[in-house]
């Protein structure tokens, strides 16, 4: 007997030892799942602490170079126009990367469909893209006037490029066995289309995606610089004009975390409709 309790309570410390490696793994998991997150966030973090420094250290004039803790605190006494500003230039953003899908992606279709529509449109879309926007927006302000028109299409010019060529990208990249075995099938060329080549091009498609609403960003505040009464593009321009360079730099932040938000909401969206997609493109 107690050759027997010996075994046992010898054997009853091995049991926490078999969790053990359940839990390392979970705390891994947990930790490359933050990581993401967690670095960026400590390296803005940093930057913003040595850009105080650096500041108050040097004694950099406000109307140069504004610390951050002055930004804060000029961006939180305007907050109500900031925020009318953020609406606006949200919705000229929104409105222009809607345009830019709903013109695209048929454009692509279009392009991918007969190699002699491609070799009518490449040039075209190409020329399109080569005019500079500043450059094209007054023109487009005097062709549309000075209101939300103008700026919407300026924003649509500037996305709408890298989604087409992404676009199309995909659908041409599918692979020539499945495209044998549909026509083996008898599959129409609208069958190959949808079950085929679309479901292929999904990981091209957002990376189009992504690209594109980072520039509808870029469009918008370039057609805020040139003709608009509203938005950060307007509020920073504004600001500038005055000296209020700590407003001006609220209103430039506010834009970028916008770009940084919207962006993440396009990886988002992928991720929780396409994961397979997501993981293709991470390979």
């Amino acid at each position: 007997m107690p050759d027997a309790s010996a075994a046992i309570s010898s054997a009853a410390p091995s049991q926490p030892e078999k969790g053990r490696p359940g839990s390392a793994r979970r705390a891994r998991q947990i930790r490359q799942a933050l990581r993401p997150v967690v670095v960026p966030t400590l390296a803005v973090i940093a930057l913003f602490v040595v850009w105080e420094f650096v500041v108050k250290a040097f004694g950099i004039p406000e109307y140069i170079l504004p610390a951050p803790t002055a930004i804060y605190a000029a961006t939180m006494d305007a907050r109500e126009v900031m925020l009318g500003h953020t609406l606006s230039t949200l919705t000229t953003i929104m409105l222009g990367f809607i345009l830019s899908i709903v013109v695209s992606l048929p454009l692509a279709v279009l392009v991918t469909a007969s190699p002699n529509i491609a070799h009518a449109v490449y040039p075209i879309l190409v020329l399109i893209q080569s005019i500079p926007k500043v450059a094209l927006a007054p023109i487009l302000v005097l062709a549309l006037g000075a209101g939300e028109a103008s700026r919407v299409t300026v924003t649509f010019l500037v996305a709408f490029f890298p989604l087409v060529i992404s676009t199309a990208t995909g659908l041409l990249a599918a692979p020539p066995e499945l495209i044998e075995l549909s026509r083996s099938l008898r599959a129409s060329r609208f069958q190959q289309l949808f079950l085929v080549r679309l479901p292929y091009s999904v990981p091209f498609v957002f990376s189009g995606l992504k690209l594109a609403m980072t520039f509808s960003v870029v469009g918008a505040v370039v057609g805020e610089f040139v003709a608009a009464d509203q938005g950060l593009g307007y509020q920073i321009m504004s600001a500038t004009a005055f000296f209020r360079t700590s407003l001006a730099f609220g209103a430039l932040l506010i834009l970028s975390f916008l770009g940084i938000v919207l962006f993440q909401a396009v990886v988002v969206v992928e991720r929780v409709f396409f994961p397979w997609a997501a993981q293709e493109e991470k390979a």
